[in-house]
């Protein structure tokens, strides 16, 4: 599945893997998001309910252009710089193009869109 995300004006592609955490977050859209930095690695914004990581693995290591889910936390992650080690709970339902991964160290306001 791919989608589309809207960072202050710029649309920016993104592909999902075929998980449960990626088919709710695919019923929901559109979203839009306001963005908060998090450990200069990543930004990061509370979804309204979370999501279902029901047969995701229990860690993921994170890399920039990771669209990501903490489940302990029920927030979407956008990672601009890779996260160094394997976080337990982390979900890792799709990534943005490695090109765009500059556009998310400032990002304050994200739409998150399905692509037909």
């Amino acid at each position: 599945m791919r989608i589309q995300l809207t960072i202050e004006g710029h649309p920016v592609d993104a592909a999902l893997n075929n998980s449960a955490a990626t088919r709710d977050l695919a019923h929901r859209l559109p979203l839009t998001l306001h963005l908060e930095d998090f450990h200069q690695m990543e930004r990061m914004a509370d979804l309204p309910r979370r999501l279902d990581t029901s047969g995701a693995p229990d860690a993921a290591e994170p890399k920039a252009g990771d669209l990501a889910y903490y489940a302990p936390w029920g927030n979407l992650a956008l990672f601009y710089r890779d996260g160094g080690s394997a976080s337990t709970g982390l979900v890792i339902p799709g990534r943005i193009a490695a090109s765009d991964t500059d556009r998310l160290a400032t990002a304050g306001r994200i739409t998150v869109e399905a692509v037909s």
